[in-house]
């Protein structure tokens, strides 16, 4: 049985691992994964058709614990126990709830002190009692009558909830702590640069955990803005962005065959590569040849993909001009987003000439996707990665490098 402290508008944990309110997805996973003998049977609950509408849930089912992350920033929003027969519980160091101690009312009181009265709801049968960041439920099963604001003696909490703010109602997840940076940087926004022809390049508004000479105790948020372009080299995207996660060696093209020449392409001596940014969301692909940027890749990380948790959100925002039919041709200015449907998309864009191409991902090792297929649209340069749910799964920009007479801009610094 798990023995956790609770912290108010923070976090559940112990001396090993926290679940900290603000924390991605996948820190949490990571917790899971490298604790996995302890803390098993955990679900995995999202909407497959509708992923932003309701909260991503990791139910650790064995713990009676529930973690809700925001359905669009995937941060964790609530620290949820929904069975406290199932887990030990303490604040301050002292047990509120164990197999010794019952989380009855009076002990309530006695742990956390006086607060204003409950607030009863007639729908679920419960009352709730309300701290900052914190709240407990009551069972009141055996009173025929709710009494109006005092709490019965000898209920017992059903349910707890942590939270940020005084309302768990109208709580947002809130901005990602300073220990969940772990030395990396994370994109806030993704800004896709263009001209008439198509993209260019990346504007990238990056968070770090910047500290002044070792000294933690000055440690704050830094934003960064930096930008990178086709034709960048290698030395230009290191300077901007640091060490990549992971270089990523391409074996083969599997999207040569839908070139118009197939076989008269020259086998290359060496493969291209990608660096991949897990925590910006990013890949950036590098010839082999010149070893200049030649495409950009930007993922959504929605569930229901293949690759989910493998990459943090990429918020990306794609500029889009757009003529207006008629004599006087008007355009129109409007933006593609990460939460941008293939359909939306169409209207902007126009249908694509030709039928996708298919793409069925699947390991070497077991050769299975239960999430199926996804289809790849080619548009204005750009491939649009669309899930069956009509969400897009990534995109991918490429075009021509930058002439040698286009300057590249001084990426800027500040913090706040």
């Amino acid at each position: 049985m798990l023995d956790l402290e609770v912290v108010p508008e923070r976090s559940l944990g112990n001396e090993q691992w926290e679940f900290a309110l603000g924390m991605p997805f996948s820190q949490a996973i990571s917790i899971l994964q490298k604790h996995c003998r302890i803390i098993k049977n955990v679900q995995v609950l999202y909407s497959e058709q509708t992923p932003l509408s309701h909260d991503l849930i990791l139910n650790l089912t064995q713990d009676g614990i529930k973690l809700l992350f925001d359905a669009t920033n995937q941060r964790l929003k609530v620290i949820e126990v929904y069975d406290l027969s199932k887990v030990k519980l303490k604040y301050c160091g002292v047990h509120f709830n164990s197999q010794a101690i019952a989380p009855t009312i009076e002990q309530i009181d006695q742990s956390f002190g006086a607060t204003h009265p409950g607030v009863y709801n007639a729908a679920e049968q419960l009352f709730h009692l309300n701290f900052r960041g914190l709240s407990f439920s009551f069972q009141l099963d055996s009173w025929n009558e709710a009494p109006k604001y005092e709490i019965p003696h000898g209920a017992m909490v059903k349910r707890m909830h942590i939270y940020t703010g005084n309302n768990l109602q109208e709580t947002k997840a809130p901005v990602m702590p300073l220990a969940c940076f772990m030395g990396n940087i994370f994109a806030e926004c993704v800004d896709v640069l263009r001209d008439g022809a198509g993209p260019l390049g990346l504007k990238l508004r990056l968070l770090t955990a910047g500290s002044g000479l070792g000294v933690m105790a000055d440690a704050k948020v830094r934003y960064l803005e930096r930008s990178i372009f086709f034709g960048d080299s290698c030395q230009d995207v290191l300077g901007a962005l640091g060490s990549p996660h992971k270089v990523f060696y391409k074996s083969e093209d599997k999207m040569k065959i839908h070139s118009p020449s197939p076989h008269k392409q020259v086998p290359s001596k060496c493969n291209d590569y990608f660096f991949n940014y897990f925590t910006l969301g990013v890949d950036i692909l590098f010839d082999s040849t010149t070893h200049l940027v030649k495409k950009f890749v930007l993922h959504t990380n929605f569930p229901g993909h293949y690759n989910f948790n493998i990459y943090h959100r990429c918020d990306f925002k794609i500029p889009l001009v757009i003529k207006k039919d008629g004599a006087d041709s008007q355009t129109e200015e409007c933006i593609l987003t990460t939460f941008s449907k293939w359909d939306q998309i169409q209207e902007l864009l126009g249908h694509p000439m030709e039928k996708p191409v298919v793409l069925h991902r699947s390991s070497s090792a077991n050769n299975t996707n239960p999430f199926g297929s996804t289809f790849c649209f080619g548009l204005q340069r750009m491939i649009f990665e669309v899930m069956q749910n009509n969400h897009i799964a990534s995109v991918t920009l490429y075009g021509a490098p930058r002439t040698t007479s286009q300057a590249r801009p001084e990426s800027s610094a500040s913090s706040h």
